[in-house]
């Protein structure tokens, strides 16, 4: 049974949407046999998969194909996890120096915060328009 990467790659959860996988493809973060591929790119049982995610290239073995989503609890008979401890240090290192650099009140404001500019452009609006 020939099965499309792309779909693949979103039937075992290595992606949230189909669309998503086809666009990790094009962008060459995915290898098979690590060669660069196309969306359409049949693959079989046996076949070893790299992505890459942050810095890091996960690889994972092809047990058996699949044409339809399945549940997480069953993605471990279809395909098997040999990443390297050293590409999960590599992607958890990342993940921390990010978490360094990012401050307290830099990113998007929280609803508490939107409450607060909103009455504060309020209260604004009403001062002006008494002059």
């Amino acid at each position: 049974m020939p099965l499309r990467i792309d779909k693949f790659i979103w039937c075992v959860r290595l992606t949230k949407t189909r669309s998503q996988a086809t666009e990790l493809i094009s962008k060459k973060k995915v290898l098979c046999n690590n060669v660069h591929t196309k969306a359409a790119k049949e693959i079989k049982v046996g076949d070893i998969l790299s992505l890459q995610k942050s810095n890091a290239w996960f690889s994972y073995r092809i047990l058996s194909l699949t044409d339809k989503r399945i549940g997480a609890p069953l993605v471990i008979s279809f395909i098997e996890d040999i990443t390297p401890e050293e590409e999960r240090k590599k992607l958890s290192d990342y993940l921390a120096s990010q978490r360094a650099y990012q401050q307290f009140g830099t990113g998007k404001p929280t609803k508490k915060d939107r409450r607060h500019i909103a009455s504060f452009l309020e209260e604004d609006l009403n001062s002006n328009s008494d002059l």
